[in-house]
């Protein structure tokens, strides 16, 4: 048979034309094939070229986050050892303590995870122990608690290699102890994983130890959530916790308290960047701050911060609640948490929100309790007649909310158009003569001033059925930072600013959807190290589902 690749260019003339057609048809099959292969060629090198460059610019974001939590560490430890700490009373020394072991730990959990080493490991892949200049001796658990054995041993007994097959005789077990905690009782819990050997094939099996939030660690997720929801839901400082502890007979120093926390705040991180994304998620969302008070470690005393809160709709079927820890309480830092937000914003007047509700998208609904707070104070003052009838008229609105709050977003914005928009514009029109009346710069004024001067934002209830008439559900949420504020007075540092709003933010997320605290984050740092990224959202508190 003929074949275009074998003939030469004298050969075609005694072609017959019949011929000369398959030759011509064949030398363009083996064109087109070759422009196939060249094709196929091309679009491997650019999966190649798109699959260095996105390695490329994952090893430079590494190496960037390296190179600054690597500053941050120094930066710390500068602060650490040249602290004026003679310039702060005996609280201040043990809140800088306690913080400079929490903010170390945290770093360098972060700092070990971005290692080159680490990148691409698989969550149950165990990473070489490093070894260290100085390790601590740890102090041996008390031999006084109970143990409870947790027995570990593989589903097949029988020698794994397949010409063998014989049953295999366990020739020892390895015992390691940690400590967990059920609340309000100490316990160590150990784990005895079986050694199995085949005497035949010298062959030895053996279950691997369970993956933990971070490894080398005596506490076990048990014990550091109970450590962590003491500091952060029920506002008890590490020297307090040490103090219970040691009732107990367990040596639990404030400084390794601390550390647990820095290093489970760092683990918490993904899971915090995905649920700031579903609070975010809703079209109405609430925000407020509060201040808080900040160490300076350089100065030895305090100085104002900020704890931003951003929520949910008070209407959403699954709540959620996110903190923000800043240094200050400018504009600029709500404009960067909502940076890609659009919809409803629920606030007070504050000014520091114009900036962010000044893009498009975004509307303002203001907090009618504000307004009524106003003239409240009068009215328990017994200093305006006029302020009485302000809350009456008011309390008439809130008897609407009531009755429509279970219903839906159209049901309850028809039941506000029907009954509720007469009575605002009755109110509306009632503030305006009254001001009229009442003399310029008298306190009555001013607080009819505010709400006739935010009368837009505090109308959009009238046009969303979503938004609510006040801000009071964020005010609810931002209560426990001021209990904690009593108890712990203030931040030992930004770090441990940005690691509490973390804590915080999944923890009362999880109270809102009805679940036990230290369930839910016991069950999450079990999870967490067998966890894949792509799945995170399962852990998050408004899907969380306890662990069969």
């Amino acid at each position: 048979m003929f074949d275009v690749r074998d003939f030469k260019a004298q050969d075609l003339r005694g072609l017959s034309p019949d011929a000369l057609a398959a030759a011509a048809e064949q030398m363009l099959q083996r064109i087109a094939e070759q422009s196939r292969q060249l094709d196929e060629h091309a679009r491997h090198i650019g999966e190649q070229t798109k699959r260095i460059d996105s390695q490329a610019q994952a090893i430079k974001w590494r190496d960037a986050k390296i190179e600054s939590i690597t500053f941050q560490l120094a930066r710390f430890k500068a602060w650490k050892f040249g602290a004026k700490t003679e310039a702060m009373n005996a609280e201040q020394r043990t809140l800088f303590e306690e913080t400079c072991a929490a903010d170390q730990a945290s770093l360098e959990a972060q700092l070990a995870a971005l290692q080159p080493d680490a990148v691409g490991s698989t969550a149950t892949e165990q990473q070489p122990e490093q070894p260290s200049k100085r390790k601590p001796k740890r102090e041996a658990l008390p031999p006084h608690l109970p143990r409870v054995d947790q027995r570990v041993e593989p589903e097949n007994t029988n020698c794994p290699t397949p010409e063998c097959g014989k049953p295999m005789v366990r020739v020892g077990e390895d015992v390691s102890e940690r400590l967990d905690i059920i609340p309000a009782q100490f316990f160590v819990q150990r784990q005895i994983r079986g050694k199995w050997a085949c005497k035949c094939c010298q062959i030895l099996v053996q279950e691997p130890a369970a993956p933990q939030v971070f490894d080398n660690a005596l506490p076990t997720p048990g014990l550091q959530a109970h450590s962590v929801i003491s500091r952060f839901v029920d506002h008890i400082p590490y020297y307090r916790q040490e103090q219970i502890n040691a009732r107990a007979g367990v040596h639990t120093p404030r400084s390794t308290l601390a550390a647990w926390s820095g290093r489970t705040g760092a683990q918490l991180m993904p899971l915090y960047e995905a649920h700031r994304a579903f609070v975010l998620g809703s079209k109405v969302v609430h925000a407020d701050e509060t201040p808080i008070g900040l160490l300076d470690p350089g100065g030895g005393k305090t100085r104002r911060a900020y704890m931003w809160a951003y929520a949910r709709g008070a209407f959403e079927a699954e709540p959620g609640v996110a903190y923000d820890f800043c240094a200050g309480r400018g504009g600029k830092y709500p404009h960067a948490f909502l940076k890609d937000w659009t919809g409803t914003l629920v606030v007070d007047a504050y000014s520091g929100y114009d900036a962010t509700l000044s893009l498009e998208g975004r509307s303002t609904a203001h907090c009618l309790a504000h307004s009524r707070r106003k003239f409240d104070e009068l009215v328990k003052a017994g200093a305006s007649e006029v302020a009485k009838q302000a809350i009456q008229r008011i309390a008439w609105l809130y008897r609407v909310e009531a009755e429509v709050r279970d219903k839906t977003p159209e049901q309850r914005l028809q039941m506000r158009l029907e009954r509720t928009k007469p009575l605002w514009q009755e109110l509306h029109v009632w503030l305006q003569l009254e001001r009229g009346r009442v003399p310029d710069g008298s306190a009555i004024a001013k607080a009819i001033d505010y709400s006739l001067n935010h009368w837009q934002g505090l109308s959009r209830f009238l046009l969303d059925g979503a938004v609510p008439i006040d801000n009071n559900h964020i005010e609810n949420l931002i209560r426990p930072w001021a209990l904690g504020r009593r108890n712990w007075l203030f931040i030992g540092s930004q770090l441990a600013g940005e690691r509490a709003a973390v804590v915080m933010s999944l923890l009362q997320s999880a109270k809102l959807n009805g679940h036990e605290p230290w369930a839910y984050l016991k069950d999450i740092l079990t999870r967490l190290p067998t966890q894949l990224n792509s799945r995170i959202e399962e852990l998050l508190p408004h899907r969380w589902q306890p662990a069969d």
